[in-house]
Formats: C-alpha cells, structure tokens, sequence
C-alpha cells in the first residue's frame, strides 16, 4: 500500500538512535508511543511565544495560550466525532478519567446495594477505581469472563446486566490480547438493559477510527502518550446530560463559579471538572498530535498497520517455539507471547542487548494472568511508524534468544 512510512519515520528522531550499538526497534507502544516532532514543536512555541495561565487573564499571552488550549479542545471533539467540546474534559490520562468518573458518577448516580460489572481483560486502571468505589459505597463489583481465544464470554453478560447494575467498564482494544472488542453492540445490549458504559480507549483511539456518535457509549477515556503525544495528557468524553448531573471530582481554582464560606456555586462544562492549572502546554501538544494523525488519516493508518500486524503474525508463528495469548477473530496493534521454556524477563532483557524494546510482565492485567496461568508475556505492540524489517529484526532476535538458552 502507498503509506509514506520513510517520511513519516523522519517525524520521529528517535526512531534514529542507537540502542546498544544497535539500531532501534520499538515495539513498545502500548505503554508510550513516540513523539513526533510537529508536537514538540508545537509545545516550544506555547513557551517561547505566549507561555501564560488560561482563562483568568485579560492581557496578550493568556488570551493567546487559552485560545490555543481551547482549539485542542475542537480538535478532539471533531476527532471522536462528539457533539459538543463541552464534553471533553482534559485529564492527565485514561487513569485520572477512570477515577474521575467512579467518584464522580458513583455519587451522583450509585446507591449501596448497586452493581458495577468489569471484564477480567481489563487493565488495572479499569479495575481498581471500581473496587475502591464498591469499597466505599457497598456496591457488588462482577466480572464478565474471557474465553481461551481471549474474546469475552458476550454469553455471560446479559444475566450481569440485572436491575441492579449501573455500569458497565469495558476496554475496547485489550491492552494484553489485542482483542478488538465489539464495543457498539455491548453499548447497545447494556443500555437496552438501562446500564451506562464506560469505554476504555486507550489502546484504540490511535489504532482505529472511534466515533463516539455511532457508538452511543456513555462516556470515552484515553491518554495523549499513547497517540503520539506528551505525557501527562488525557480526555475524558461524556455525554452532556450526565456530566451536567455528576458533581465536581477536585476542588480549586477554575472550577467554580463563586467561592463563599458559607458555600460555593461551581462552574459550567466542562470546566467543573478541570480544577487547577492544567497542562495546558501539554494539551496544545495533544491538540498537535491529533492534527498528525487527522493528517495521515486514521483509515490509512489502520490499514497500514493492519498489514503490518498479518506480517508479524505470519512471521512469529512461523518460529515455532512461541506460545501466544490472544487468537480472537477480531485482534490487531499487538502480539503477547512467551517463548517456550524461557521466562519472559529473560527473553526481553535479550531482546534489549539486540536494541529491541519489547514490554515483559503482567502488563498491569493481573487478573487476566491469573485467567491463563502465567506470570506474565512478552508484548510486541505496533505503531504507525514501524516496519516489516523491524518485525523481521524482532523474528531474528528471538531465534537468538532460542539458541542462546539452548
């Protein structure tokens, strides 16, 4: 296909350096993808041109970085495709917005006695918050199972989905597995059944085309690091009615309207939910992030990277001596595996040596570990600017690995 892989490898300064002497091949997106430099870019010049505090100042400077801060805020709402950039509300990532939305929808919308349901491929920032809030509110935390192929048991989940139950906290892609999950239709079954749903995008919002119109999902979260943006950047997405009933998650500056001592009014979305100074160079670099990826566009990226995936499956496999997690119909983005008879630390710490960065361990998927028994895999996940000859790097290295254990 005609994607302009080497031009956009030039993007990526990074992408250029060694690592142990050796050419780099990240394969680790799905903790941190890298940063082009139409991003970095863009954050220089929020410092060196109109570095100031949003919102509260009348002068140049901060009318011009809150202008900027506000155009990402447009810029991702025209990317997911929401109605209204009121309903983006700027985090520090997926796991802020997580937390944000169990204290915040817990209070407004919870009771002792209710329900929350999880799958067991979630990663722990879909997990633990829900715990905490079913701690502290008396609630029944279930877990909709996953099946040997790593695709969730959808047979399971309608008898989760009782008049107890008021939300439901789902990945779309799995962060382990690579499982593309049907997200529209289990929108579409939890609501039938009167349930809002959480989505976590973290592992899809720079894999594939999300429209949070068409899926209809209650709220949206993702992290700015996993799509080619800074760190310390992330969205959360709600529709307008509930986050207009939920009450402020974080007090301070910004999210009020009037501050009494003898009580205090709070601001309009979405900025009851944005307390304090936010990153706001950090989100004009999300802003630019999103512009990098609209630019490209999101279907050559997904079906660039959809070959690429096929290729690497093809050429994993054909090694021999890999057992891998996660064959579900509908996968792509990354590959978990163990070599057989090597411990995953072994294998990547390896892999290193050869300038492959490849992620080993539980991948903060604890209980999805405990489902198939092992400690841990060892992940190769895919980006936008990697290649069939890293992949066949990553095939070469691990042969190496083999023969050095045997």
């Amino acid at each position: 296909m005609n994607f302009p892989i080497d031009e956009i490898r030039k993007d990526f300064p990074i992408l250029s350096r060694p690592v142990n002497g050796r050419p780099l091949v990240y394969f680790d997106n799905g903790a941190t993808a890298q940063t082009p430099r139409q991003v970095v870019e863009a954050m220089d010049r929020v410092y060196y041109e109109y570095n100031s505090n949003i919102h509260r100042g009348i002068h140049t400077l901060s009318n011009l970085s809150t202008e900027a801060f506000e155009a990402a805020r447009e810029k991702v709402r025209d990317f997911i495709n929401a109605a209204e950039s009121r309903q983006i509300i700027f985090t520090r990532g997926t796991t802020e917005a997580i937390n944000l939305v169990a204290h915040s929808f817990g209070a407004a919308f919870m009771q002792p006695g209710d329900a929350l349901v999880v799958s067991e491929m979630e990663h722990h920032s879909n997990i633990v918050p829900w715990q905490l809030l079913a701690e502290r509110m008396q609630l029944e935390l279930k877990v909709l199972p996953v099946l040997d192929n790593g695709e969730l048991d959808l047979a399971a989940l309608p008898a989760l989905l009782d008049e107890r139950t008021r939300l439901l906290a789902i990945t779309h892609i799995s962060n382990v597995l690579g499982t593309i999950n049907p997200v529209k239709d289990i929108v579409e079954l939890a609501h039938s059944k009167g349930v809002k749903v959480l989505i976590d995008g973290a592992q899809a919002i720079h894999h594939t085309r999300v429209d949070v119109a068409a899926l209809d999902c209650d709220f949206y979260v993702f992290s700015g690091h996993k799509m080619y943006g800074p760190t310390g950047t992330g969205v959360l997405y709600g529709k307008a009615e509930l986050l207009e009933a939920m009450p402020p998650w974080q007090g301070g500056g910004e999210m009020i309207q009037q501050v009494r001592f003898s009580g205090s009014t709070y601001n309009e979305l979405p900025y009851k939910f944005e307390a304090g100074t936010p990153d706001y160079v950090g989100v004009v670099g999300l802003g630019a992030a999103v512009d990098y990826l609209q630019q490209l566009g999101m279907v050559a990226i997904g079906a660039y990277e959809k070959e690429l995936f096929a290729y690497a499956v093809e050429r994993l496999e054909g090694l021999g001596d890999l057992i891998f997690y996660g064959t579900a119909a509908q996968r792509g983005s990354l590959l978990s595996f163990l070599p057989e008879g090597i411990h995953p630390f072994d294998a990547g710490t390896l892999l290193d040596k050869m300038g492959i960065a490849v992620r080993t361990g539980h991948h903060c998927a604890q209980p999805l570990m405990d489902r198939f028994g092992i400690p841990g895999t060892v992940r190769a996940s895919f980006g936008l600017y990697n290649t069939k000859s890293e992949v066949d790097a990553l095939a070469e290295g691990l042969l190496k690995v083999r023969q050095l254990f045997a």
